[in-house]
């Protein structure tokens, strides 16, 4: 069956991973467009500012904190939502983090923390909206990555985390959509890199501070991807060239692919020592004193 999404204005919109980056640039843009839209993530103070802005501004918004690698989270994260609306239209699962490292150097403790983040956080959250989408209609949107068919040094286990997110994800869209044919839209969305605060959220392992190779893209052309794919059913979407290319690459010449992305190495780092590197792996964002803001710190500060 065809779905129909409700226009922005409209909707009820929930988003994990709203306190920096994509998720932010989602909340803001999607409460500026008239939607109604309830933060997620696990530094609540942040939220609390973020949600107090938008409130002062005219929009409504939202805040619950929210470790998405708790299912029963996520699940009270449904229900405040309901209590507050009544009802969800959109839920964004753009929560994630980064384990720079080589993949024979990450402890087995960190990188299921990683996997409990980004691949138990998007299933979470899909299956905690799924009973409101299918009685009401509506759409999930899953962020992965153009890692989520490629891959890159160094973030080996983000890599497979993102791997992983697109086969839920296609699977979860070929049972809802197809066998149930009930009224929800599935899309992954698939950015290039971001100038976000990701690197320094990340778990580094590196001797240096983290970065992410250029190009990058502004997160607002990720948060406009994500509010279309609200409006519009869509599979999936790719942001940013190098997106395409990249994917586009690793699916036809994989050797060619591998041989470019290991050029990556020396490019995934400032000439500076690492300023936090536990990361926000095991703490909210915010203890790494880079959090509330969409783009990333650059070099030193």
């Amino acid at each position: 069956m065809a779905v129909k999404l409700k226009k922005l204005a409209d909707q009820v919109i929930v988003i994990t991973g709203a306190s920096s980056g994509i998720g932010l640039a989602t909340a803001e843009t999607a409460a500026r467009m008239g939607a109604k839209v309830v933060l997620a993530a696990r530094s609540g103070q942040v939220l609390d500012e973020i949600a107090g802005r938008i409130n002062d501004s005219g929009g409504e918004a939202l805040a619950v904190t929210c470790d998405v690698s708790d299912r029963s989270q996520v699940d009270r994260l449904a229900h405040a939502t309901v209590a507050r609306f009544g009802r969800i239209d959109t839920w964004v699962n753009d929560a994630g983090i980064a384990i720079y490292g080589r993949l024979d150097e990450v402890s087995e403790e960190d990188s299921r923390k990683l996997f409990d983040t980004n691949f138990w956080g998007t299933v979470n959250g899909s299956l905690a909206a799924l009973p409101h989408l299918k009685r009401d209609g509506g759409a999930i949107i899953n962020v992965g990555s153009e890692v989520s068919e490629a891959a890159i040094p160094l973030l080996g286990m983000y890599t497979a985390s993102k791997h992983a997110v697109k086969g839920f994800t296609d699977t979860l869209r070929l049972e809802i959509e197809e066998v149930d044919e009930a009224p929800v839209s599935i899309t992954l969305i698939q950015p290039t890199a971001v100038d976000t605060p990701f690197p320094q959220h990340g778990r580094n392992y590196q001797d240096k501070e983290p970065k992410l190779p250029e190009p990058m893209i502004d997160p607002q052309q990720v948060a406009d991807a994500i509010l279309e794919a609200a409006e519009t059913p869509m599979r999936s979407k790719k942001v940013g060239a190098t997106a395409v290319l990249n994917t586009a690459m690793a699916k036809l010449l994989p050797s060619l692919g591998d041989k470019l992305a290991a050029k990556q190495v020396d490019r995934q780092h400032y000439e500076e020592p690492p300023r936090h590197p536990e990361g926000a792996l095991h703490q909210p964002s915010d203890a790494t004193g880079v959090v509330g803001q969409r783009h990333g710190t650059g070099g030193q500060q």
